[in-house]
Formats: structure tokens, sequence, C-alpha cells
């Protein structure tokens, strides 16, 4: 054990025998009460003959197959442009209430607590339809808005936690402030925004299924067509545990890109941080030899 894992911590105290004992039963009871819910569930589904072949039948079918993986195309597309457009538009108010200008400020503050507060199918109902925006660029445009108002706030708590003494020893060695930002305060600040960011941009994938409402012919929206035209053999629930399957391992895969972005950045702050120790020791030798 390290000496750093064996510091008591100043937040709490290390929990002994009986806690971690206690803690455990938690453990196995909410596991035991989770898996006894997903029993019954499952008990249910096969009792009313949801895992029945001639329910599942339909998903070999071609046709449907192809309508699916359309579907999920224009998920994919929908949420790769939003995502983009909500991170640049994100910096960019950020950038806005983090200015000196006490207008620049206003005008981003603005524009955030407004957008932040809109509900998103309101945002997106209204460029469909008063805006006679087409499907796609109505549904990005909502989720850009609102998700970039989100992430705005998220940037400029990120640059927040940064701790003050970076900045001013930055601004001692006659840093401008753009610089400060861009070397100092921004790659710090990445490291501790980049859980909450991904954790936003799930949001985003989730929400672009509010796209069906307006017609665009996304992964629910495919879904919702195979249910009501097949006949009483294809019922709603099979579709329902197809595209949540679906949905649930897309949030997944982007969580476990984002986690392991975070481990190689952590590795390589390691690294830098080995390779400069030895210099700086050497720096305050060659130092005390001067002085000598």
């Amino acid at each position: 054990m390290s000496a750093r894992t064996a510091e008591p911590s100043a937040l709490y105290d290390i929990p002994g025998p009986r806690t971690r004992a206690r803690h455990l039963a938690y453990g196995v009871v909410a596991s035991l009460a989770i898996a006894a819910v997903l029993a019954f569930v499952l008990h249910l589904l096969i009792g009313t003959g949801q895992f029945a072949a001639v329910k599942w039948r339909p998903f070999t079918y071609t046709g449907i197959q192809e309508l699916l993986l359309t579907g999920l195309a224009n998920t994919l597309k929908a949420f790769a442009v939003a995502a983009v457009l909500s991170l640049v538009l994100g910096a960019a108010l950020a950038a806005g209430r983090l200015s000196d200008h006490a207008p620049v400020r206003w005008v981003a503050t603005v524009f955030v607590e407004f957008f932040r507060a809109m509900p998103v199918l309101v945002m997106i109902f209204f460029v469909f339809v008063a805006l006679q925006v087409q499907a796609l660029p109505a549904l990005v445009t909502g989720l850009t808005l609102y998700n970039g108002s989100v992430l705005a706030e998220v940037f400029r708590a990120g640059v927040h936690s940064v701790p003050a003494g970076q900045r001013e020893a930055a601004y001692a060695l006659g840093m401008r402030k753009t610089q400060v930002m861009a070397y100092v305060l921004v790659p710090q600040a990445v490291r501790a925004m980049l859980p909450t960011i991904i954790s936003q941009l799930v949001v985003a994938l989730k929400d672009t299924s509010l796209g069906f409402l307006i017609t665009y012919e996304e992964f629910l929206h495919a879904g919702r067509l195979i249910a009501i035209n097949m006949d009483y053999t294809m019922p709603f629930i099979p579709v329902v545990l197809v595209v949540s399957t679906i949905y649930i391992g897309l949030c997944m895969l982007l969580s476990w890109c984002a986690n392991r972005v975070a481990r190689c950045e952590r590795h390589n702050v390691k690294n830098r941080d080995v390779e400069v120790a030895p210099a700086r020791a050497g720096s305050t030798m060659a130092g005390g030899g001067l002085q000598r």
C-alpha cells in the first residue's frame, strides 16, 4: 500500500471492518432486489408469450432489417452533427461568459439561461413548424441550442475549477489571457469536465428520438413503423426490446470511449510528470553549483 493510499481522508473517516461489512450487506441486498425485479419482469414477458419465435421472426426479414439500419444511420447522423455543433456553441458561449467585457457576458448569459430553460421539444417544434425547416435541421437545431447552453455552463465551471494560482502564475510570466486559457486553464479543465461532457452527449444521443415527432426517420421512428404496420404476430414489446437494447448499447459505447480517452489522458500526464522531474532536479543542482 502506498503512502498516498494510507493517508486518511480529510472529507470522511476510513470505514472500519463493521462499516465495510454493513456496506457489503447493503450491496448484496440491493443486488438481490434488482435481480428479483428483473426476474419478475422476465417471468411476465415469458408468461405473455413475448419471446415466442413467431413474434421475433419478422426481424429476419430483409426489409425490416434495412429499415432499422436506415433509422440507426439517421440517428447517428443527427447525433454526430448536433454533438459537434453543441461543443462549438458551448465553447463560444463559455468564452463569452468568461469575457472581461460586460456586454458580451450579458448577451452570453441571457442566451445560455434562455435556451437551457427552454424544453428541447418546444424548440424542435418551433423550428420545424414556425420556421418551416426540414426535419433533420430542425432536430439538430433544437439539440444544439439546448445542449450547447448546458455545455457552456460545464465549460465555465471547469475553467473555474482550476486553482487560482495557476492563472496567477501564468499572468506573472507575462502571458496574455488567450494564452492562459489555451495553454494553462483549458488543458487542466478538460480532465475535470470530460465525465460531465460525455453525460451530456449521452443525453443528446437519447434526445434524437424526439425526431420521430416531426416525422424524422430516425431509429425510434423506424421501430414505430414496424410495430404499427405488422399484423398481430408482431406486437409492440419485441420492437421496444430491440430498440431500447441498441440505444443502451450506443450509450455504453460512448461512455466506454470517454473512459478510454480519460485513462489515456491520465497516462500521458503521468508520463510528462516523470519526464519533467529529473530536469527539475538537475536545474536545482545546477543553480546550487552556480551559487557556490
